[in-house]
């Protein structure tokens, strides 16, 4: 019985996430395709394997992982997609939270810590854009490759100027942030004593070759890039981003309740804040003298480093996964410091628990509900149809309000800007989707209601759909004096 005992208060944290990930998993496949998941490489793909798109470098990404999912979901796709995704996404994470908590025990934390920082990894709702998203198994795979990778770089010795290098390529391949590890290992090893200064200096050189290596393959692989305004840097964007950073890594709150306006809840906001508050407060703000400590401001360049290509282009709340490990490090760091007083730890973070699961429900909820307006829309756009067309001219009309990450999507995202019909068609009409958005005015059906007319007087396309929140009209040439649904 003591045996029994001992073994529950080592692993409890193993314990809770293997026998909530089937929960996870189950939940997560529920969540349609919005927004970009329409639009992304891991979507059904019907060329054939050997292609360059499948290998080098394409569109803005090298990523050849992802057209493997497009292609293995394209064999079947209404089996396939999304579920396919998710099932790499969530046992994806599942197995990043397993290489978390070896990767703690690794560097030496109390059993307390460990499994408090290793559940607080696996359920935070700082991890949910990731987790619940159907095209970020990227990110997932990329930590996950990254933390085998500092294993193998503290570990081997022979090898290890080989097998690091390779470890690091193999997690760039599947996303950016696996490069920024050629620098993360040294400076996190050192940050733990592992290696000496020398080292570092020696090392920290080997991962800027490492980078240089990478960036010099993508000059010469063939690529066509067309660089979205999106991402392109600017100094205001870096304050923004950094700040974006900064509140979904380190506050926990209901952000759909308290940014997006249709569904805004200050009430329940504030609720899941002071849930939380208490044990982020013990964990950042009560042992500040933590932060002259080498250990710390390596772990926090270490994490500025990692999230480094998002903070100079976009960054939303999906990316904030890329640094979690690193706030998981400073918890296991500062709850090693209450070593003689845990008790009031305990509490807390059982709060911040029951905060975190009534905001990933809700989380889940939003997801659930924007990928079902896209695909009731979806229905509709093909049902008022009618019949295969080749050609679609969207228009739609512009929205009052933002999206929140892929929580909360607008209609016409949800609607994958038309994609999603292709999905219900089985992907055999329409060939050809063009879009466009125009200014919601006083008098902007008139001014849908002539583009449409143009449209198709010009026999360039054979529809078009109309997209007004979630209702969709459709103009052909047997109705081109059709009146817009208001």
């Amino acid at each position: 019985m003591k045996n029994y005992n001992r073994q529950l208060r080592n692993y409890w944290s193993i314990i809770f996430v293997c026998l909530l990930c089937p929960i996870l998993l189950y939940a997560a496949v529920l969540v349609l395709p919005t927004h970009d998941d329409w639009a992304s490489t891991t979507t059904p793909d019907f060329t054939p394997f050997f292609t360059k798109e499948h290998f080098l470098f394409y569109g803005y990404h090298w990523r050849p992982f992802d057209t493997w999912i497009g292609y293995i979901a394209g064999r079947n796709p209404r089996l396939l997609y999304p579920a396919f995704n998710h099932c790499l996404v969530v046992l994806g994470h599942t197995l990043c939270t397993l290489l978390l908590y070896r990767l703690l025990n690794m560097l030496g934390f109390r059993k307390t810590s460990v499994n408090i920082t290793t559940f607080f990894f696996f359920i935070t709702p700082a991890t949910m854009a990731t987790v619940l998203a159907v095209d970020s198994q990227n990110q997932v795979f990329s930590l996950i490759w990254s933390i085998v990778a500092f294993m193998a770089y503290t570990k081997i010795e022979k090898l290890k100027y080989v097998v690091w290098p390779l470890l690091i390529f193999i997690a760039t391949l599947s996303k950016e942030n696996g490069l920024m590890w050629a620098l993360i290992c040294p400076l996190l090893a050192y940050g733990f004593d592992i290696i000496s200064w020398k080292t570092l200096k020696k090392d920290l050189f080997i991962g800027i070759i490492i980078i240089i290596c990478y960036f010099v393959a993508i000059a010469i692989l063939p690529k066509d890039i067309t660089i979205h305004p999106e991402y392109t840097p600017g100094p205001l964007k870096v304050v923004k981003n950094f700040i974006k950073m900064g509140f979904s890594s380190f506050i926990t709150v209901d952000y759909v309740y308290l940014l997006h306006a249709p569904k805004r809840n200050l009430l329940l906001a504030a609720l899941t804040l002071i849930l939380s508050a208490p044990f982020l407060c013990y964990m950042f703000l009560r042992k500040v003298s933590l932060y002259k400590q080498k250990k710390t401001i390596c772990i926090i360049l270490c994490m500025l480093i990692a999230v480094a290509p998002h903070l100079l282009t976009i960054f939303s709340m999906m990316h904030t996964y890329a640094g979690l490990p690193f706030v998981a490090l400073l918890i296991a760091n500062t709850t090693d410091e209450y070593k003689d007083n845990i008790k009031p730890i305990i509490a807390s973070f059982l709060l911040f628990v029951l905060s975190a699961i009534m905001i990933d429900i809700h989380l889940w909820h939003e997801s659930v509900e924007s990928g079902l307006t896209g695909k009731r829309m979806a229905k509709e756009a093909v049902r008022k149809t009618g019949r295969p067309v080749k050609s679609v001219y969207l228009i739609m009309i512009e929205e009052d309000f933002t999206k929140l990450s892929s929580f909360c999507t607008i209609p016409y995202d949800a609607f994958g800007w038309g994609l999603a019909a292709r999905y219900e068609t089985d992907y055999k009409w329409p060939e050809l989707i063009c879009d466009t958005i125009v200014e919601r005015t006083e008098d902007v059906y008139e001014k849908v209601s002539a583009m449409s007319r143009q449209v198709l007087q010009e026999n360039s396309y054979d529809c078009v759909w109309v997209v007004d929140h979630e209702n969709i009209d459709v103009h052909d040439n047997q109705a081109i004096h059709s009146v817009i649904h208001r």
